[in-house]
């Protein structure tokens, strides 16, 4: 090892939801505050341009996970991307703003997490936010968290709104308003038509505060400990090993996969708990593609080619993305609640509908004009696990998720993809889009039909994630309803990874809104 020791108050590891935990940290003068990303800075268009996020995938960038073989989806290891630059996998994702269900998070209270329920978090959502459409009972202005209104929305993704609404789901104007439930138009996490990360909304203006230290491309090694008290970080910085020392509290916003594996690593001592943790995947099929037959509103179908997102042009910097929400069967019992009688009163299924031809689990550049759309599971009943794959800190985690190895999950899939197929059906696709069950003629197999082996079959091959894992470091059983580590006098952790049960939704909007949660905790700690 070499250098000199740094000290800092808090120590803040990771920066999606860590960014949001740090600044709000730093606004205390009297404090020292060092947030460690493992990426560099997310500079550049790159990571400006919100149709450029796909160009991160499989980069320096990108973390680039895979699970083990998956038993149900044909022995295929799924790959799982996440953000490895400052403001994490906010730096690359898809800008939606989704909350998730007030279903959802009075879940987690009644599940023995008190002040989670949605009442609670609520206020700490409006917080953070400076909401476009101006302040009311569920949104607020102000915050440093920019969610807007796409500044484009193309015609075919309109057809598909009209088409859902042809289909009976109704019109839903704000899926984290009233209620959640319907088919429209996303809000997302965009300033002036770019991306609006968390390192953009909540470092940014932070970045003159002398009690505020980022350290970019610093890798945490290992923890060190006396007795139950995390005293230091070991780090590497760019090759160099230094040590950050930590006088009052260090907090693990590293994600759902690396946040257990620093936390339970044998090089961090003492181990509190197992490391394998309980994973609760997003599972996605990918149904419809539909190239263009005609583009509504334009002479040709040359306005849905990719050439759409060049840098220059307003569809460049919208997400383009649609969404339904739905609930296949009313009044049906929650899939993950501890409570056996509780009555599931949150849609079961959401559909994402978006510009091109979703292939080779997005890796594949969009050729063809048209627009794909599927659904997933919003609360999946399987779970999976994380373990180490040995002692080094470099070594990536092994990962099964075991996606839809619970029959209700599979169940629920199935219907979701019959949802989305009497969607392709109505006239306002069909009249555009020609329009196939993604991958069937590719891989062989004959169209598929509404016959339940069909779609099994389908789905065995075609599937991958959605990308919101949670739940390895759960409330309850690894941290405490504030979210210190059991076990433990001065770690934390904020991130998804606490998350008791998945939200109905992303989980973007529910990382800031932990790392906001994260903060208040600690300043009431230090009163």
């Amino acid at each position: 090892m070499t250098g000199t020791a740094e000290t800092y108050d808090y120590v803040v590891v990771g920066s999606s939801a860590g960014c949001a935990l740090a600044a709000r940290l730093s606004e205390d003068p009297d404090v020292t505050v060092a947030l460690i990303e493992a990426g560099p800075p997310a500079t550049g268009r790159l990571f400006e341009i919100p149709a450029l996020f796909s160009q991160q995938l499989k980069t320096a960038y990108d973390w680039d996970f895979a699970t083990e073989p998956e038993a149900q989806l044909g022995g295929r290891r799924i790959y799982l991307p996440r953000g490895r630059a400052i403001g994490g996998t906010s730096s690359m994702n898809t800008m939606l703003y989704v909350r998730g269900h007030r279903y959802d998070y009075d879940t987690w209270e009644r599940m023995g997490n008190p002040g989670w329920g949605y009442d609670d978090v609520l206020p700490f959502f409006k917080k953070s936010e400076d909401n476009q459409r101006g302040a009311d009972d569920f949104h607020g202005t102000g915050g440093p968290l920019t969610v807007s209104d796409p500044v484009s929305v193309h015609p075919l993704l309109t057809a598909w709104v009209e088409a859902a609404q042809d289909a009976g789901h109704k019109s839903n104007p704000d899926f984290n308003g009233t209620e959640q439930g319907g088919v429209g138009y996303h809000q997302v996490t965009q300033r002036n038509a770019l991306r609006c990360s968390s390192a953009v909304a909540f470092l940014e203006p932070a970045a003159d505060r002398p009690n505020l230290t980022v350290l970019p491309s610093t890798t945490a090694l290992r923890l060190s400990f006396d007795g139950t008290r995390a005293q230091g970080l070991e780090v590497d910085h760019l090759g160099t090993v230094r040590l950050i020392r930590i006088n009052r509290e260090v907090v693990l916003s590293l994600g759902a996969y690396n946040s257990p594996t620093c936390c339970f690593s044998p090089a961090s001592a003492p181990r509190t708990s197992s490391p394998k943790r309980a994973s609760r995947p997003c599972m996605t099929c990918r149904t419809w593609d539909g190239t263009c037959r005609t583009t509504p509103g334009a002479s040709s179908a040359s306005s849905a080619t990719p050439s759409l997102f060049s840098a220059r042009t307003p569809r460049a910097r919208s997400s383009g993305c649609v969404s339904g929400v739905m609930d296949l069967w009313p009044g049906t019992r929650s899939a993950v609640s501890s409570v056996p009688a509780m009555a599931c009163r949150a849609p079961d299924i959401q559909v994402h509908a978006a510009l091109g031809i979703v292939r080779d689990e997005g890796l594949a550049a969009p050729l063809e004009p048209g627009m794909s759309f599927g659904p997933y599971v919003a609360r999946p009943s399987s779970r999976g696990s994380v373990r180490l794959r040995h002692s080094h800190p470099y070594a990536k985690p092994r990962i099964v998720h075991n996606y839809l190895g619970d029959e209700d999950d599979r169940r629920r899939l199935r219907e979701g993809l019959r949802i989305c197929m009497r969607i392709a059906r109505e006239s306002r696709l069909t009249e555009v889009l020609e329009s196939d069950l993604h991958g069937a003629a590719a891989a062989g197999l004959a169209p598929v039909s509404d016959r339940d082996q069909d779609i099994d079959d389908f789905i065995h091959t075609q599937s991958f994630s959605f990308y919101h894992p949670s739940g390895t470091c759960m409330m309850g059983k690894v941290v405490d309803s504030e979210l210190r580590v059991h076990g433990l006098d001065n770690v934390r952790v904020a991130d998804t990874s606490i998350m008791p049960s998945l939200v109905t939704g992303n989980t973007n909007a529910p990382a800031i809104m932990i790392g906001e949660r994260a903060a208040s905790f600690i300043r009431s700690a230090a009163q």
